[in-house]
């Protein structure tokens, strides 16, 4: 015959119960799928636009140009290598006496890197630059024949080129780019003007080549580039001297901002 239930029983029971409950470990908390973030995709663009556009800033720039002074493509892939980190200026004042002393790939591999660093001890890394430009001419000699590739996959493995400077050398020593030239200035620009909206220069590469048959692609980058440097500087571009104002979605944002700022300074 079973128990009865005391008072003291069910007293004790609910006390059990609800230690279990305090102690039991919570349940875990359904987290929500953390959301994919999706790749920024190329803005839609109206190539005859884009085309229009492109012409003004050509038609402005009609001078622009590969600003490293040389007079061959092993200058010219020296002094490119050269100018990571430095200012062409600053590059074409010291490539004097660097091709003027190892004016060879073979004298410049079998120089003394002491001596080398002292030529290129004014521009950024230099250290880093001088074992580069001896290695890159030592590889020429024994991969190349001292000749300079025309290939970007044999450019790229040179050391101190990356695929920026290969495009460099293709596009302007021999007329045939595989790719844009993304600096800083051609990154900015392509941005604001809405050509791309990407924010890696690989990603934006990509959006330009997509934009640009490759014929234009060499000088593309040095329009932008000139562009970059006499009006649409990164803190105060001059959007009323700009031959694309009424094209670019910047300048019209940066107006608008213009125009409320000088309205907040009219009030009282």
């Amino acid at each position: 015959m079973a128990a009865k239930k005391t008072p003291e029983r069910r007293v004790i029971r609910a006390s059990v119960k609800t230690l279990s409950r305090a102690t039991a470990k919570p349940a875990a908390a359904k987290r929500a799928p953390a959301k994919k973030s999706r790749p920024q995709r190329r803005p839609r663009l109206d190539p005859a636009q884009v085309a229009v556009t492109y012409d003004k800033l050509r038609a402005r720039h009609s001078d622009a140009h590969c600003e490293l002074n040389h007079k061959s493509a092993f200058q010219l892939i020296l002094a490119t290598v050269l100018s990571a980190q430095s200012t062409d200026v600053m590059v074409n004042k010291i490539t004097p006496e660097l091709f003027e002393r190892w004016p060879t790939p073979m004298a410049l591999a079998n120089s003394e890197p002491s001596q080398v660093e002292l030529v290129l001890s004014k521009v950024g890394m230099y250290r880093q630059k001088t074992r580069n430009v001896i290695g890159l001419c030592q590889r020429l000699l024994t991969e190349h024949g001292g000749e300079v590739p025309r290939t970007l996959d044999e450019l790229i493995r040179l050391p101190g080129v990356g695929r920026k400077t290969a495009n460099v050398v293709l596009g302007v020593a021999f007329g045939t780019p595989e790719g844009v030239v993304v600096d800083t200035h051609v990154q900015r620009i392509s941005q604001r003007l809405g050509w791309t909206k990407q924010r890696e220069p690989a990603d934006i590469e990509r959006d330009l080549m997509a934009l640009f048959p490759a014929r234009d692609w060499d000088m593309l980058s040095h329009t932008l580039i000139f562009h970059g440097r006499r009006i649409c500087a990164a803190r105060k571009p001059a959007c009323a001297a700009c031959p694309v104002n009424a094209e670019c979605p910047s300048a019209f944002r940066a107006e608008n901002v213009g125009r409320k700022a000088a309205t907040n300074r009219a009030r009282p």
